[in-house]
Order: structure tokens, then C-alpha cells, then sequence
């Protein structure tokens, strides 16, 4: 039986500027390509500058007068998210939508970023917070709306407060699921402490479920030379239809989010067990409740990082 069609509408986005990490595949190219159609000035921030052009290249073709551009970003190194800031900020262009979906997942060694940090913590979360931080007086004047894309890995685990970035020992998983419980915690602290401090910014949190994305394919720079077996069974069952989304469904929720959820929420998929199916709001994971550990978590990152974001 062929798989029914997900999809969702998007509001008229023109005159907005949007900046989603991670637009180079998968699925945030797919999110930077709808909102491009939906008529949004997309800005991607790329490592890999060949990837991002070929990205460009298939966003214009699919969407004829698309506006597109790429910057470069390393998001494992506080000195290139400072240098994307520094250019945004020269530009001056308020942000109206920033869709935090770049990063990595279970290297199988402990790796690290340029300034020491765990590589999933440090990528994934760290210079994510950075970015905001760094971006606060562009976000502040678009009253942006900032989604972070979490994981259902966050329904479970915990912060590994004793061993931050994994030093003692390592375990692949573990430390993805802290990475993004670290992330969603700093999601709806930003959410709360914009509230707080009149900001004019809404914070809220999405996830894509499970999809056959390219998190768990062969990544060499990671130390990954082949696909995992985790992820050819999801290939498998993803092409059957079987539970689990698409790459094209998988992007859903961290649209919706984006475009019209409400501040401080969780969008995911709506099927069994929340791994595929159309985006809908979800209750928030165990581990991402505390306000308490979410303000541990910012005031450890404001450290790690020294991005402050009251001097806003």
C-alpha cells in the first residue's frame, strides 16, 4: 500500500528572514526550501561550503526566484559561531525565524570540538547557545521565533553533571541524550527568561521522530566509515511505511513550530510512539520539566561559552 502524503500549509513568509542551521541535506534543507516557497529570505549557515552550494542550487531550481544565500558556520567552534554573529550583525538585518536543526549524533569514540568540548554536547547544544546569544539583538528586533530541534533520545537520560563532556567514560548514546536534554532545557529557559525580560522573542522545542536522515549514516569525520545497522533497518522500514516517518515528514514539526506553534511547547510526530506520522503538540519529556535544571543548564553554558545574554 503506498504511503499517504504529510504535509502541512505555511503562512505567507515574505518579508521575513529566516535562518535555519544545518540547510546543507537532509532534513533542514528540506525546511529551508518550504519556507523559501513560502516566500522567506532564508539564510543558511554551511560547514561544508560545497554541499551548501549544491543546496542552493537545488532550492532554485525548485523554487524559481528563491531567496537564498549561504554563510559559514562550524558550529564545533565558538570562534566560527562568533564570526557568522559578527556578519549577521554587520548586516543588520532583523532574524524573524531561526530553526536550530544542525547536529551530530553517537561518534563511536569520544570526540571533541575546537575549544575541548564533548563533540554532541559541544555541537549540538553549546554553540547552538551561543548563537542565540550572540544573535540576541537581531532575534530581539524580528521578535523571532526560535525552534530547537530535540530528539525523542530526550524522553530519557539525564545530565551527566559530574563528567560534562565525558572525559571518564564515554558512551556514545548517553552523551546524545544529554546533549539534546541540555538543548530542550535551554529552549524553554530562553522561552521563559524572554518572558521575563521582555525580550520579544518565543522560544518552543520540535522533534522529527524517527526518519531515515543522514544522523546516522556513514559520517568518516565522525569515525563512522559505513552506515550503521540502526539506521539501514530504519531505511527499510521508513520505505515500507512501517511506523516510523520520511525525511520529507520527519521536517514537518520543526515547521510547524516555527511557523505558528506556541511558545514553550513540543511538536513531534503524532503516530505510535510519537516516530512518525503529521506534527502535532506533545507533552513535554520527563527530562525537560524541571525549571530548575534548565536554569543550571543555561548558567553552566553562559559559563562554558561566555555568551552572556543580558548584555543584550
Amino acid at each position: 500500500m503506498a504511503r499517504r502524503p504529510i504535509d502541512i500549509t505555511l503562512p505567507d513568509l515574505a518579508g521575513k528572514r529566516a535562518l535555519v542551521t544545518g540547510a546543507s541535506d537532509g532534513m533542514g534543507l528540506g525546511m529551508a526550501e518550504r519556507l523559501a516557497a513560502a516566500g522567506a529570505e532564508v539564510v543558511m549557515p554551511v560547514r561544508n561550503s560545497r554541499k551548501g552550494e549544491a543546496a542552493v542550487l537545488s532550492i532554485r531550481e525548485r523554487v524559481p526566484g528563491a531567496d537564498v544565500s549561504l554563510r559559514v558556520l562550524d558550529l564545533s567552534s565558538l570562534e566560527s559561531v562568533a564570526a557568522l554573529a559578527d556578519t549577521l550583525l554587520s548586516e543588520g538585518r532583523p532574524i524573524d525565524l531561526l530553526i536550530n536543526n544542525a547536529g551530530v549524533m553517537t561518534p563511536p569514540d569520544r570526540q571533541t570540538t575546537a575549544d575541548g568540548f564533548e563533540l554532541q554536547f559541544g555541537t549540538n547544544h553549546l554553540g547552538h547557545f551561543a548563537l542565540v546569544g550572540r544573535l540576541l539583538p537581531l532575534l530581539r528586533a524580528g521578535r523571532a521565533r526560535v525552534t530547537s530541534q530535540v530528539s525523542i533520545a530526550a524522553r530519557r537520560g539525564r545530565i551527566n553533571w559530574d563528567d560534562l563532556n565525558w572525559e571518564r567514560s564515554y558512551d556514545g548514546m548517553r552523551a546524545y541524550e544529554q546533549s539534546k536534554i541540555a538543548f530542550g532545557l535551554f529552549g524553554l529557559e530562553l522561552d521563559r527568561r524572554s518572558r521575563a525580560h521582555g525580550w520579544g522573542i518565543t522560544s518552543n522545542l520540535s522533534h522529527p521522530g524517527v526518519a531515515p536522515t543522514s544522523l546516522l549514516a556513514a559520517r568518516p569525520e565522525l569515525g563512522r566509515s559505513r552506515d550503521t545497522v540502526g539506521v539501514r533497518v530504519i531505511r527499510a522500514l521508513s520505505a515500507r511505511g512501517i511506523l516510523l516517518g520520511t525525511v520529507e515528514s520527519a521536517k514537518l514539526p520543526a515547521l510547524t513550530a516555527a511557523a505558528s506553534g506556541r511558545p514553550g511547547a513540543l511538536y513531534g510526530p503524532k503516530g505510535p510512539g510519537n516516530l512518525g506520522g503529521p506534527p502535532a503538540e506533545q507533552r513535554l519529556y520527563a527530562p525537560l520539566r524541571s525549571t530548575e535544571e534548565a536554569a543550571r543548564v543555561w548558567e553552566a553554558s553562559e559559563r562554558l561559552t561566555a555568551t552572556v545574554f543580558s548584555a543584550a
